[in-house]
């Protein structure tokens, strides 16, 4: 497959590229909703749009649609249009924050945002208020952002679906009978549905590229440690907070925003970040990529690989130097289950003890079988993990960049989690979702993009993974696939 073209040089969707030619007075919902955040900030030096137009508009759409979607957990009007307000005098006053101020953002609810519910999907917390913001809520409402609300999540993130004890669950907008994945599943929910263009998600076993896939819009994990973290439920060992977009310009722009150390955060890297969006002006050049179509030998849908073979294909034609390859590893999966199961019983022993009756059957069963680890099991798995990373290592010295599928299937029926997979059975718990938490282990930049649907119309999407530390390899990979094969003009019917 190997195969070298012209490189490119990504100069952002068409419509970035041109002006934003509509004002106040007539722009529409539709116009509005569908704009990403560099054309939001467009509109607003231009004073085609302000921030209290763009926020009023989104809280009708979101107040129309989150029945059916069920993508927010908490919707904040009062607090939007104040902070919407505040960044339309700071327009005005020519105090402008930097390319974030006004637009609008969302917060998964694992994520503490001062003032408002963190129920962590969860009964048990129904009625917390969060006291002080997290990191990257913090750093967001530095940059500006205006908060629309809180997204829905499983009970502390736990399953890759969204379904939780307080409400209905969340539904997928290109077929509401079907999931959107998880954990991130409200917010990507939301930016699918055109809810607003910034969303924040958090990702411990691919719990931001799992609902990214699903609902077709693009999903970035940083390097572990890339995104300092504080006041957020999760996953401690594995998680990782970043965005959930409908453009690869529009993650970059949110790293810009969320990315680099803070003292809260000991696991935090200590170097200054790059500058994300700085660097997709830059051409991809011709990386090295290995196309691995069944890790870990785990079955995939045929529509679902044919579409993830194709878009490797795109990549060969992209100036990239493809190679059919995969590591040589044992299946990881195993190892991060034991590890994940450890972890959660360790900060949830308590919450068991006084709250068991009142957590969700996935929350109990989690923390039980994490109850039941032995000491050598866990150890095990901790030397597996070593082996894991360093045979990954090794991998990607000879590579830059791994392309694979995102998820086993499309999205499915809502409460269906498929047993048979490509004529195989499979694990219902996890056997759409065996390619996302091995990159979890070990901490590498991972994306999921779309590239292509189903012939149900479900959107499919093809996972990109860099060696440790190289964002900017990996988004300029991104933004390369995203100018040549577009997916934002597709939308669901719904939105």
């Amino acid at each position: 497959m190997a195969c070298a073209r012209p490189a490119l040089r990504y100069t952002g969707p068409a419509r970035a590229r041109r002006e934003v030619a509509m004002t106040a007075a007539h722009a529409t919902e539709q116009e509005i909703a569908w704009l990403s955040a560099e054309e939001l900030a467009a509109a607003y030096r231009a004073g085609t749009l302000s921030p209290v137009t763009v926020t009023e508009t989104l809280l009708t759409r979101i107040d129309r649609l989150n029945p059916t979607l069920n993508a927010f957990l908490h919707i904040d009007h009062d607090g939007a249009l104040r902070a919407a307000r505040a960044a339309q005098e700071r327009l005005r006053r020519g105090e402008r924050r930097g390319p974030l101020d006004g637009v609008p953002v969302t917060i998964k609810d694992l994520l503490d945002v001062q003032g408002l519910p963190t129920t962590s999907g969860s009964a048990v917390y129904r009625d917390v208020i969060a006291q002080s913001d997290s990191i990257v809520t913090e750093r967001l409402k530095a940059a500006g952002c205006v908060i629309l609300g809180k997204t829905n999540t499983p009970e502390f993130g736990l399953l890759p679906t969204t379904e939780n004890e307080l409400g209905p669950p969340c539904r997928n907008p290109w077929d509401p009978e079907r999931t959107p994945g998880g954990s991130s599943g409200g917010a990507a929910a939301a930016a699918a549905a055109g809810l607003g263009p910034l969303h924040v998600g958090t990702d411990g076993g691919g719990s931001i590229r799992i609902p990214a896939a699903f609902c077709g819009v693009f999903g970035f994990k940083a390097t572990y440690g890339r995104v300092a973290r504080s006041g957020m439920s999760g996953m401690p060992l594995f998680s990782h907070t970043g965005p959930i977009t409908r453009t690869v310009a529009d993650a970059a722009l949110m790293l810009d925003a969320i990315a680099g150390p803070d003292p809260r955060d000991p696991t935090s890297l200590p170097e200054r970040p790059p500058r994300f969006l700085e660097a997709l002006a830059t051409p991809l050049g011709r990386p090295r990529a290995a196309f691995w179509p069944r890790p870990w030998a785990a079955p995939c849908d045929p529509e679902v690989a044919e579409l993830v073979a194709a878009a490797a294909h795109r990549f060969a034609d992209l100036g990239c130097e493809v190679v059919e390859a995969g590591p040589d590893t044992e299946d990881p999966r195993p190892t991060w289950l034991t590890i994940m199961l450890g972890d959660e019983y360790t900060v949830g022993e308590e919450l068991l003890a006084r709250h068991r009756d009142r957590l969700a059957p996935y929350t109990r069963a989690t923390l039980e079988a994490g109850a039941r680890l032995t000491v050598p099991e866990y150890s095990r798995a901790l030397r597996a993990l070593e082996r894991f990373r360093a045979a990954m290592r090794r991998f990607f010295e000879e590579y830059d960049l791994l392309i694979m599928p995102a998820t086993a299937v499309a999205a499915f029926p809502i409460g269906q989690r498929p047993d048979t997979i490509a004529g195989q059975k499979v694990d219902p718990l996890g056997g759409a979702f065996p390619y996302t938490a091995p990159f979890n282990l070990t901490g590498q930049p991972a994306a999921v993009l779309p590239c292509g649907f189903t012939g149900a119309g479900l959107p499919v999407a093809v996972q990109l993974v860099s060696r440790w530390g190289d964002e900017i390899g990996l988004l300029r990979a991104c933004a390369a696939f995203e100018a040549a094969q577009p997916w934002r003009e597709r939308r669901p019917a719904l939105a």
